[in-house]
């Protein structure tokens, strides 16, 4: 008998190690400042070009409500494929793709160290280490990205 295999890419918020779908995960890239736009929430740092369009860049560490952190020659920008179009998400860093277990993958706690659920797809352990599920449609919800696109397109005249 078969086990389904889900498939994560693992990667670093503060002492918490994270995790999102490999088929959700578009590019990894280095991290260069982003464009800052106004008029958006603390959480969105500006917008990169990636394959030709404008994506909005979220910090990750905010959006989820942990500490700010500085930037580091390991900190990445993970472009995200969520169903309103890409976004950047910085991480502390990225370590690795990891092949889990469908089973092995438990429904989201109601709060996670004070992250909402509404963030979390579920919870697994990649070897000894507990990984948080990100659901990247939360990311940025599709009222942010209308806010987002009329700050975008307001600020281009």
């Amino acid at each position: 008998m078969k086990t389904d295999v889900v498939k994560l890419v693992t990667f670093q918020l503060g002492l918490d190690i994270f995790a999102a779908d490999v088929l959700s995960v578009d590019r990894v890239l280095r991290y260069a400042p982003p464009n800052a736009v106004p008029d958006v929430p603390a959480w969105v740092l500006g917008v990169i070009e990636h394959r030709e369009k404008v994506i909005p860049v979220v910090d990750l560490r905010r959006r989820v409500e942990l500490s700010d952190d500085s930037i580091t020659p390991e900190t990445r920008i993970l472009v995200l494929n969520t169903s309103g179009g890409w976004v950047g998400a910085i991480v502390d860093t990225v370590h690795e793709v990891a092949s889990v277990p469908a089973d092995n993958i438990s429904p989201a706690p109601a709060l996670f160290r004070g992250l909402k659920a509404e963030f979390i797809r579920g919870m697994t352990k990649v070897g000894d280490q507990l990984v948080v599920i990100l659901d990247v449609d939360r990311v940025m919800s599709s009222a942010d990205r209308i806010a987002f696109d009329q700050s975008a397109a307001a600020s281009r005249g």
